[in-house]
């Protein structure tokens, strides 16, 4: 008798064990289906890019609660986002990625304020079969050659940049020098104003690279001014801008007009010398005239004392809106390959208006702004004042991943 009750203890043991190990096992596998959606962010909160990864973060979840309506669920998912600083390194981008995905188990990655960062994680992504939303990273390679089918960039990439900046000042006869940091952003950013501008029958007749980390730019733009082009376009990024080396060495007055993308608010306030510059925009808080805009910029201001959004603001609700769109499409399954297919030439309102997913390379197609800087009476930096909108179609850019 004490046998058979001993031998039935083991069955019941046995029963009671393999039901809790075929529990767990049923769990995992619907984790997909409904657990938790997690999305981890990767940003500069620290280090030269700071003002970037804040500006991208509040747009993410300002973008998160637009796009669900305030309640951060899908058909009662509840999805959450963890945010990590790269501090602007790659090695700390990487390290940061593979404690989301390993430890945190993030459905999601998005990120970075840095290139070169990014570029160090997008492995990652296809090793961890992980969909990585790009945001507000430019590097053209990032959707080019170190493309992968788990990347998707709702970031405008530095060729699209360069359309919009050539056609504000490129046309036959036309000569132009370009300055940029000497990393993969700035080389990046000048083989493509370079492809452009030429294709419009501008000659460049001189390119200028400097130490990304610099603050004395004076031996490049002496070299510029000994170039004698008509036009100056420079791609910059950061705090240690040019803009008063410029203006200190009357660059301008030399009779080079100058020429570049218009910058978040903080560098704009560097710009005063710069005022009637023609150029061109990604995003400015009073630029875009849509639903979307509106939304962010009256919210932007409740949540944060007044401020208004800013230039990467609108990046990171885009990344979000982009998720959550990709979600409702997949009937809230985050398997990658269903994603992939829902978001191969995805369309999605964003405050810039309409992006789409380009099905070749992942890359959103979207709106950018030609404009002048100006005074504008109660604003302490000159503001970009709409000449025309760049359309989608207008602004896109090569297909590099082939």
């Amino acid at each position: 008798m004490r046998k058979m009750k001993g031998a039935l203890f083991v069955v019941l043991l046995m029963m009671v064990f393999t039901s809790a190990c075929s529990s767990g096992s049923s769990s995992s596998e619907q984790s997909s289906e409904e657990g938790t959606i997690k999305i981890g962010v990767l940003a500069s909160m620290t280090g030269a890019l700071e003002s970037y990864g804040k500006q991208t973060t509040r747009g993410f979840e300002l973008g998160l609660d637009y796009a669900t309506d305030g309640t951060r669920e899908i058909d009662g998912r509840k999805i959450e986002f963890i945010i990590e600083d790269t501090e602007t390194k790659a090695e700390v981008a990487v390290q940061k990625a593979t404690k989301l995905l390993e430890q945190d188990q993030v459905d999601f990655l998005v990120g970075s304020s840095s290139s070169v960062d990014t570029l160090a994680v997008v492995p990652l992504a296809e090793e961890y079969k992980k969909i990585f939303v790009v945001e507000p990273a430019v590097a053209d390679s990032i959707t080019g050659s170190e493309f992968n089918k788990y990347v998707f960039r709702t970031a405008r990439n530095s060729s699209q940049d360069a359309v919009a900046g050539a056609a504000a000042i490129a046309k036959k006869g036309v000569k132009i020098a370009t300055f940029a940091p000497d990393n993969s952003f700035g080389h990046d950013g000048i083989t493509a104003f370079k492809e452009a501008a030429e294709k419009l029958g501008a000659t460049i007749t001189h390119e200028e690279f400097a130490d990304p980390a610099g603050t004395d730019f004076t031996s490049n733009i002496q070299k510029i001014i000994n170039a004698k082009p008509d036009y100056l376009f420079v791609v910059w990024a950061g705090a240690n801008s040019p803009w008063n080396q410029i203006s200190d060495m009357k660059v301008q007055d030399k009779g080079i007009t100058i020429s570049t993308g218009a910058p978040d608010i903080a560098a704009l306030k560097t710009m005063k010398p710069l005022v009637g510059m023609e150029g061109f925009s990604v995003y400015y808080h009073d630029l875009p005239n849509n639903e979307v805009n509106d939304w962010l910029v009256k919210e932007h201001k409740d949540r944060f004392n007044g401020e208004l959004p800013d230039l990467f603001t609108p990046g990171g609700m885009s990344a979000a809106i982009s998720i959550v769109e990709a979600l409702k499409k997949t009937e809230n399954s985050t398997d990658s390959d269903k994603l992939i297919e829902a978001m191969e030439g995805m369309s999605f309102e964003t405050p810039k208006g309409m992006m789409t997913f380009r099905k070749e390379d992942h890359q959103a197609l979207q709106t950018l702004y030609s404009i002048k800087l100006e005074n504008k009476k109660g604003v302490d930096y000159p503001v970009p004042v709409l000449i025309r909108e760049l359309s989608p179609k207008e602004t896109a850019p090569p297909i590099r991943n082939k």
